[in-house]
């Protein structure tokens, strides 16, 4: 019983520290204003590092609920449609790879931040009824890739400071 108290306390402080990345990321200036929507995705760092020390369900739990509470706070349906499209297709193909073995946690999440990039083009295709949209994907790989990097060196830091843990 303790600690499945303990796992449920630090899921919800990690979930709180997901929901402030998420702000600081929401006030920050745009990284490139020429391409619009790109974002590092500084709450991944919480999203891998749970998905790796605890396993896929926890990570869906968290990621939801942060979707949820973001979108209320800050965006509107549109927003939640990107949102939810994007980390439906990054949390499976992670939880995937994660699960081969054969990835790093950095490839890991370079192939998740894609299938988020990946995922939001699909329902922007949807919504706008043109798959001329789909052509951004090449600029949203590279940036993707990037932001991949830096998510994945993070959470990969993360976990060798928080494997000592007792949780």
């Amino acid at each position: 019983m303790k600690n499945k108290t303990k796992k449920i306390s630090f899921l919800g402080i990690a979930t709180s520290v997901a929901l402030i990345l998420a702000y600081i990321e929401a006030i920050l200036p745009p990284i490139w204003t020429a391409v619009p929507g790109i974002k590092v995705g500084l709450p991944n760092l919480i999203i891998i590092l749970i998905l790796y020390r605890f396993g896929f369900k926890e990570a869906v739990i968290v990621s939801g609920i942060r979707l949820i509470i973001v979108t209320i706070l800050f965006g509107n349906a549109m927003t939640l449609a990107y949102s939810v499209a994007g980390a439906v297709l990054s949390l499976l193909v992670m939880g995937i790879l994660k699960k081969t073995d054969k990835f790093s946690t950095v490839g890991v999440s370079i192939v998740g931040a894609v299938c988020h990039n990946l995922g939001q083009i699909i329902v922007a295709i949807f919504l706008f009824d043109t798959v001329q949209i789909g052509y951004y994907m090449i600029v949203l790989a590279i940036t993707g890739t990037i932001a991949g990097v830096f998510i994945g060196v993070g959470s990969s830091l993360l976990l060798r400071r928080t494997e000592n843990l007792k949780i």
